[in-house]
């Protein structure tokens, strides 16, 4: 068995706090790998206002940092983020201090030095806890995806998917909106396969586009509900963010002739 196994589950958002910046860029890059996505902070301070902007759904967390110490972050965290998993990762290895995060809230405890292997299975646990009481149905962009029944709606029309499509459309979904690189799209969904190159994405991003056009044709963005980032890969759109126009089947295509108030009448 290859013990650097992908992490189960779907992907997380993952938080590294850590003030040794080649420690914290390591864990940063392997994690990626793993199909996370992860930001990397270097102080107590920075990891709160991370969190505050978009809260993680793991946070590794070193204890021994600048401007405000691992124990004040991890007692903030419990207080206003309590669906994130924090890991605490410290080289503090007296008993009591490890019993006062484990009570303070910490979901697990590791000792420095650690080994890796060991770390990517403790992720992998809470990787399942956090996805067994996670909301099944996702929601983003006029989608909604059911992980328990694998049923999908497209502005409340049915879309029958394949298990690849389903999985892609997946990782799509919960990066709300973010940019999902080819390489990142390989990685998760066909699981960095070699034999599937990257122009693999690009087919299977057209059958979801076809299908959520068939499901819906009168919905305006089904086509584009899926973005093209140019140079980058692929992202899922927001439908309030797509303007409307009065006469879709008459878009007018003189910007500088065109009213744009019609674009904010609502419909």
């Amino acid at each position: 068995m290859n013990p650097l196994m992908p992490l189960k589950g779907a992907p997380m958002r993952v938080l590294i706090v850590e003030d040794d910046p080649s420690l914290g860029q390591f864990l940063q890059k392997r994690l990626l790998l793993e199909g996370h996505e992860v930001v990397w902070v270097g102080d107590g301070e920075a990891a709160l206002e991370d969190a505050e902007r978009r809260p993680p759904d793991l946070m590794v967390l070193d204890l021994g940092l600048p401007r405000r110490d691992g124990t004040e972050v991890l007692e903030q965290m419990r207080s206003d983020f309590p669906q994130t998993a924090v890991l605490v990762l410290s080289g503090r290895s007296d008993l009591e201090e490890r019993v006062r995060c484990l009570d303070m809230g910490a979901d697990d405890f590791m000792l420095k030095p650690f080994s890796f292997h060991e770390l990517l299975a403790r992720c992998r646990a809470l990787s399942r806890r956090h996805e067994r009481f996670a909301d099944p149905v996702l929601r983003f962009g006029g989608v909604e995806l059911d992980r328990m029944g694998r049923t999908m709606l497209f502005e409340d029309a049915p879309v029958r998917l394949t298990v690849r499509e389903f999985k892609l459309m997946e990782f799509l979904i919960l990066r709300k909106g973010e940019c999902c690189t080819r390489a990142e799209l390989l990685s998760h969904v066909w699981s960095g396969t070699p034999a599937a190159g990257t122009n693999i994405v690009d087919v299977y991003i057209t059958y979801l586009r076809k299908k959520l056009a068939a499901a819906h044709p009168e919905a305006e963005h089904g086509l584009s509900a899926i973005e093209t980032v140019r140079g980058s890969g692929y992202r899922l759109r927001d439908k309030r963010k797509i303007p409307r126009l009065e006469d879709p089947a008459k878009p007018t295509t003189d910007r500088q002739n065109l009213d744009w108030s019609q674009l904010a009448r609502p419909a």
